[in-house]
């Protein structure tokens, strides 16, 4: 049976035999939910790499006390994958944020593409991007990942502009792209970037900003995927042809 995983915010200094103290709600789970007890082990990571096994060592209501028996730091994964993903209505982007993470990808853009049915602003802003996140944090502990992907501000088209920009390799999925996302050469390690559009689908503007910016528009095939699994279904295949997978 796998460990359970808790986050805590820095591993910096941990060594086999150092005490490392939990706080917050993460101890809390693991104290009065995961009913966690003195001599059961558990793992420990900083979601940068860090990663503690030890064994519980005191409980308090908000407090957990690790005694680390190892500690290891895990390469960064690469080539590392940003999804831009566009809001969606409902839970849809949770589930997308949720899947994407358990995959690998590295850093998840909420993008208010023009035709998102979702929009985000003042309260419900900030409301939702903090539901992204917590998922992004919880499916990468169920999925025990060493490297936890980053959750990034809502972005502009502009902004994705720029990303798309600076990738090694950058794809917008779009029904009507006449080539296939198989006919794309994959790097190795440099940096790939996803668009993922909303339900109503990219405006053609969208498309040719983005291709002018370096972008490949290409299809998966030729049935058209909710917003919420298509760029799952595209970082599958890219990783796929990746020494990741390989």
């Amino acid at each position: 049976m796998s460990l359970p995983v808790h986050l805590v915010p820095s591993l910096d200094g941990v060594a086999p035999g150092v005490a490392v103290r939990v706080e917050g709600d993460e101890a809390h789970h693991a104290v009065a939910v995961r009913r966690m007890r003195v001599g059961e082990n558990l793992v420990l990571t900083d979601g940068r790499g860090g990663w503690v096994v030890g064994a519980v060592e005191a409980t308090g209501k908000r407090t957990l006390d690790v005694r680390v028996t190892s500690y290891d730091v895990a390469a960064e994964p690469a080539p590392s994958i940003t999804v831009i993903q566009a809001l969606a209505k409902g839970d849809r982007g949770e589930r997308a944020v949720e899947v994407l993470t358990e995959i690998g990808v590295a850093r998840i853009v909420p993008w208010a593409a023009a035709r998102s049915v979702a929009v985000w602003k003042g309260d419900r802003k900030a409301k939702s991007l903090a539901k992204w996140r917590s998922t992004a944090r919880e499916a990468a502990k169920q999925s025990r990942r060493a490297w936890h992907p980053d959750v990034a501000d809502l972005a502009s088209t502009d902004d994705v502009c720029q990303l798309v920009a600076a990738a090694g390799l950058a794809v917008v999925l779009h029904e009507e792209a006449s080539a296939s996302l198989a006919t794309l050469s994959i790097p190795d390690t440099a940096p790939i970037a996803v668009v993922v559009g909303p339900e109503g689908g990219l405006t053609d503007d969208e498309v040719a900003m983005f291709v002018a910016a370096g972008a490949h528009a290409v299809r998966l095939g030729t049935e058209v995927l909710r917003t919420s699994t298509a760029g799952v279904a595209a970082t599958a295949a890219i990783l796929a042809r990746t020494p990741r997978w390989g």
